[in-house]
């Protein structure tokens, strides 16, 4: 088998994030000799947490340089490990720093990338990767004979690798910062509670359209909405899913709840999310939004229709009900 070098970059405290230890697994898996290449501004952290993970060698470009996700630095540093290592299959996790950079540093070195990988392994001595194309529609096996070949690795695919941390020696790789046009002056981010996607969440809620209209009394109860998915969401910790028509309601002048966006869409034109549970409210459970649920465990709804579309197959379980009394409820007894 050929040598393989997993690439990491390390979060603001030095260690690696959970898809780090996830590519490590998949690169682990296949056998061959395993280089680690880490880049951040401090990395002897994270080379301690992966010291027993059985590497030949642990090379790092390290620096203020390279603390924020940035193209050119990135690239750079990517460029210079593969070259240090030479290794023959390049792994990262497909976070949004490797996704931008590596396709750059796969034409440098005369290579080739592929992206949303969910599996990779080893059949007659040549490694063969597994991916999906269109929303998850269809999979793919598929080999390449172009050296150095990167593979970005898909977060919630495979089991983190895990193991005692240790003292590891790293090989620094020297490399002036590259010239850059862009600097970082802060980070604004939403107060911690009031996140709303949450990919590690063991509940996935997803809110429909039926939020916003009428409602028995004839009214549209858009503001009770908001509260009851909002009182839910701090009580449980669960990641906030939204079906296209309701997201897409923003353009059209009707009432909308102001916390879903575009990002929180679920569904063939939105995200798949990876979620040991789900729970859709509201929502017909139609085949364009059904299909973004395929890797859900267990699904359950909540739908006054009877013959909607989560009864047709699609929901492990179905609660014929009024979602706004169902949500009362639950949320009293979380409360």
């Amino acid at each position: 088998m050929e040598s393989i070098l997993l690439l990491a970059h390390t979060e603001a405290d030095g260690s690696l994030a959970k898809p780090a230890l996830e590519a490590l697994a998949a690169a682990k898996s296949l056998g061959g000799e395993l280089h680690i290449g880490l880049v951040g501004a401090a990395i002897q952290r994270g080379a301690d947490q992966v010291a027993n993970a059985g590497a030949a060698r642990i090379l790092a470009v390290s620096g203020e340089a390279f603390t924020q996700p940035r193209y050119a630095t990135d690239a750079a540093a990517a460029e210079a490990l593969c070259r240090a290592s030479g290794a023959a299959l390049v792994m990262a996790p497909a976070t949004s720093r490797w996704s931008r950079a590596l396709p750059g540093v796969a034409f440098r070195l005369g290579g080739r990338v592929d992206s949303h990988a969910t599996a990779i392994a080893v059949e007659n001595s040549v490694p063969v990767l597994t991916r999906w194309f269109y929303r998850q529609r269809m999979e793919a096996r598929m080999t390449r004979s172009q050296r150095p070949w990167m593979i970005l690795l898909d977060a919630g695919c495979v089991a983190p690798w895990s193991g005692p941390a240790g003292a590891a020696a790293v090989e620094s790789i020297a490399l002036p910062a590259p010239e850059t046009r862009t600097s970082v002056v802060g980070t604004r981010a939403p107060e911690t509670g009031e996140q709303t996607i949450r990919p590690d969440a063991k509940l996935l809620f997803v809110a429909g359209a039926g939020w916003t209209k009428k409602q028995a009394d004839g009214a549209v109860h858009a503001a009770d909405a908001e509260k009851l998915i909002l009182d839910f969401l701090r009580a449980s910790k669960a990641s906030l899913g939204g079906s296209k028509s309701l997201v897409d309601l923003s353009g059209e002048g009707e009432a909308v709840l102001r916390f879903m966006t575009h990002l929180n869409q679920i569904g063939q034109t939105g995200a798949t999310p990876r979620h040991p549970k789900g729970l859709s409210t509201c929502c017909h459970g139609e085949e364009p939004h059904a299909v973004g649920w395929r890797f859900i465990g267990q699904r359950r709804a909540i739908n006054l229709d009877p013959n909607c579309g989560w009864a047709r197959g699609k929901a492990d379980v179905l609660y014929v009900a009024d979602a706004f009394e169902v949500m009362r409820h639950i949320n009293a007894l979380l409360v």
